[in-house]
C-alpha cells in the first residue's frame, strides 16, 4: 500500500467519534431505577441485551400473568445488541452450509423454524410499534476472488440439487455490480428474503419498551452477582438486594454465565466497524446500490457492510481479535489500528467515494462458540436455562434461543427442544495458554486460506474434523 494512500485513508477518520453510531442517538431512553430490596417473581431474567429482552417479552406475552423481572449491569442494548452491523438473517445455524455440515437430517426443519422466526421479529416490531428502521432487503455474499466465484457457484449449485435454493440466486459479474458497483465484486450469491437490516439499538430499546408496558419489572445498573437455590426456586444476589425466583434465564451471553460449567463454551471475540457520513445522491448513484441489500463478502477474514436509513454505509468485520485469557474490558473496543486498515479495505472496495469521511468508528465483544451457532441447556434441576454462543449472529437467532429458554424452564418437550441442535453442545475452548494458541494458529491459517485461493491447510483441515472453528 502506497504511504500517500494509506495517509489519505487515515485522514477519513480524524473525525470520527469512538462510539457506536446507533448508540449516539438522543432518542436513547432513560434508565429504570436500580434494584434496591428483596424481589420475588415467576421468571427472572439476566440480561437486557437482545436475549433477555426477548425472554421477557415472550414470556409475558405466553403468560400475561406470570410475574417476570430483568436485571441488567448496565443498561439495555448497551453491548452487542446495540452496536451491531444491524443484519437480522434468518438463519439459525450461521449460514446453511454449516447447518448442513452439522445437521443434515434436520436442516430443512431449521430453515423453516428460521423463517419462522424472522416473520416473528417483523410482526412484533410491527405489533408493538418498534420504530427500528426494518427492512426485509434480503443480502448479498459477494466474491471478490476468483475462486470464491466459482465455490458461489458450485454451492448455489449444490443447494439447488438439495431443494434448498429456494430465494436465492446466483450472480456472475455483470449481475452483481448492477446490484451494487464495486471494481472488486466478481460474483454473488443473492439470498432475497432471509435477511433483514434494522437499527439495533432502537430494536433494542423498543423491545424494553414492549416489556415495560406489558408488565416487565426492569432493573437497570443492576449487575447479578450469584446464583443460589433458595427453596423450591433460585436466588440472585445484586449490589443492593436480591431476587427470587421460581425459575431463571440466563441472557448474559459474551459475559462469565452465573452457571460456571458453561463458561469454557464461549469466547469473547472482538469486532470493529466504521460509520461514514451520509452519502450525497450523487455519490449514492456511483455505487449503484438501489436496493439497500446487505452485503458481505466470502472471504475467511470477511466484511460486512450496508446503507443506514439516513443513507451512510456501515463497514466492519476482517479482524476478530481475542484478548489472552478472554478478558471483556472496556479498552479493548477501540482499536485504531484495525479502524485505518478497514478504511483502507473501503476505499479499495468503493474507490468512487474517495473524500467520503467516517463519523464513527467502534468495537465490541462477541460471544464466539466452536460450531458458529447457539447452544442451549439447563441447570439447577430445570430451573435455569441458558442459551449463549450465537457467534454474530443475535440479532435474529436470540428471539429463538429465548423461545427455547422458556420451552426448556417449561419442561415439556417441544418441537424446538427435540432439535439436535438444542440437545447437543459445541466442543468446549482449552484453558490458557493453548487456547489463545489454537485461536492465533487459526486466525493465521485463515489469512493464509485467503491469501492462497482459499486452500486450507493441515491444522484448518483438523479443526473441521474435530467439528471447531473460529469465526466473527
Amino acid at each position: 500500500m502506497a504511504p500517500s494512500a494509506m495517509n489519505r485513508w487515515t485522514r477519513s477518520l480524524s473525525d470520527a467519534q469512538p462510539v457506536p453510531y446507533w448508540l449516539d442517538d438522543p432518542e436513547k431512553p432513560r434508565p429504570e431505577p436500580a434494584l434496591t430490596a428483596t424481589d420475588t417473581c415467576d421468571l427472572l431474567v439476566v440480561g437486557g441485551g437482545y436475549s433477555g429482552l426477548w425472554t421477557a417479552l415472550l414470556a409475558k406475552e405466553r403468560d400475561p400473568r406470570r410475574e417476570v423481572v430483568l436485571l441488567e449491569g448496565r443498561e439495555a442494548g448497551w453491548a452487542a445488541s446495540g452496536r451491531n452491523g444491524g443484519f437480522c438473517a434468518a438463519s439459525l445455524t450461521h449460514g446453511l452450509a454449516n447447518g448442513l455440515a452439522r445437521w443434515p437430517d434436520e436442516i430443512e426443519r431449521l430453515q423453516r423454524l428460521g423463517d419462522e422466526n424472522l416473520d416473528g421479529i417483523e410482526a412484533a416490531v410491527a405489533r408493538h410499534g418498534i420504530d427500528c428502521d426494518f427492512e426485509r432487503t434480503g443480502e448479498i455474499d459477494v466474491a471478490t476472488e476468483p475462486y470464491q466465484a466459482a465455490e458461489l457457484r458450485q454451492w448455489y449449485e449444490e443447494t439447488a440439487r438439495r431443494g434448498l435454493a429456494d430465494g436465492l440466486e446466483y450472480l456472475d459479474t455483470d449481475a452483481v455490480r448492477e446490484q451494487v458497483d464495486s471494481p472488486t465484486f466478481l460474483a454473488g450469491l443473492h439470498d432475497r428474503r432471509g435477511v433483514a437490516i434494522l437499527n439495533p439499538a432502537r430494536l433494542a430499546w423498543g423491545l424494553k419498551r414492549a416489556c415495560l408496558r406489558l408488565g416487565v419489572r426492569i432493573h437497570e445498573h443492576t449487575p447479578a452477582l450469584d446464583l443460589k437455590p433458595y427453596g423450591a426456586g433460585m436466588a440472585v444476589r445484586t449490589p443492593y438486594g436480591r431476587v427470587r425466583a421460581r425459575r431463571v434465564a440466563l441472557g448474559t451471553n459474551v459475559f462469565p454465565s452465573l452457571v460456571r460449567r458453561v463458561r469454557p463454551y464461549t469466547v469473547p471475540v472482538y469486532d470493529y466497524a466504521l460509520m461514514t457520513e451520509p452519502l450525497t445522491d450523487g455519490q449514492l448513484a456511483s455505487i449503484g446500490w438501489k436496493n439497500r441489500q446487505g452485503l458481505g463478502d466470502s472471504a475467511n477474514q470477511f466484511h460486512y457492510f450496508r446503507l443506514s436509513a439516513d443513507n451512510r454505509i456501515l463497514w466492519g468485520g476482517y479482524d476478530a481479535v481475542y484478548p489472552y485469557g478472554g478478558r471483556v474490558r472496556a479498552e479493548y473496543d477501540n482499536r485504531p489500528e484495525t479502524y485505518a486498515k478497514l478504511a483502507g479495505h473501503f476505499f479499495r472496495c468503493f474507490p468512487q467515494l474517495e473524500g467520503l469521511r467516517f463519523t464513527h468508528a467502534w468495537g465490541g465483544a462477541i460471544d464466539t462458540c466452536s460450531r458458529f451457532s447457539a447452544f442451549f441447556g439447563t441447570a439447577h434441576k430445570g430451573r435455569v436455562a441458558y442459551a449463549a454462543g450465537y457467534t454474530g449472529l443475535g440479532v435474529g437467532a436470540t428471539r429463538f434461543g429465548a423461545a427455547v429458554m422458556l420451552d426448556l424452564l417449561s419442561g415439556e418437550r417441544t418441537e424446538r427442544t427435540a432439535l439436535r441442535m438444542v440437545r447437543t453442545k459445541p466442543v468446549p475452548f482449552p484453558p490458557e495458554p493453548f487456547a489463545w494458541t489454537g485461536i492465533a494458529l487459526t486466525k493465521w491459517s485463515l489469512a493464509h486460506a485467503d491469501a492462497h485461493g482459499g486452500r486450507r491447510n493441515l491444522w484448518l483441515r483438523t479443526m473441521d474434523r474435530l467439528g471447531m472453528g473460529f469465526d466473527s
